[in-house]
């Protein structure tokens, strides 16, 4: 792999391993698909950065459950679903188009289906031993 690339994956690991640090502060954005984004770049760019993120005691256990279950914990599903909620009636109070909301809304339901659907997080072994 060239040194670009290798950059370049690098540059998409740490910006996606950001924006998935900030959902855990701002719940409108999610963390896990980040965190799972960030260890397939760095896996393709740095075994040094994908070991610390696989390893790291709070983002380890999102990537390692959903890697060996498919599986979401229950306070993500729950705060991605209550945020899916409140999206559409704040979409329709600012005004957007009704097409917009319809097409928010549709979207929206595939996506908490999709999250209510996945097995219940806390099963892999990192979770069993980090306490």
């Amino acid at each position: 792999m060239s040194n670009l690339a290798r950059l370049l994956w690098i540059a998409c690991g740490t910006l996606s391993l950001v924006c998935g640090a900030v959902g855990i502060v701002l719940p409108l954005l999610p963390t896990t698909p980040f965190l799972l984004l960030s260890a397939f770049a760095f896996a393709r760019s740095s075994p040094r950065l994908h070991h610390w993120l696989v390893e790291h005691p709070q983002f380890g256990v999102l990537i390692d459950d959903w890697y060996r279950h498919g599986a979401i914990n229950r306070s993500a599903k729950l705060c991605s679903v209550g945020f899916m909620v409140v999206t559409p009636p704040i979409t329709w109070m600012i005004g957007a188009p009704g097409w917009v909301l319809a097409i928010q809304i549709i979207i929206l339901l595939g996506a908490a289906i999709f999250v209510v659907t996945r097995p219940e997080g806390g099963k892999s072994d990192k979770s069993a031993t980090s306490g």
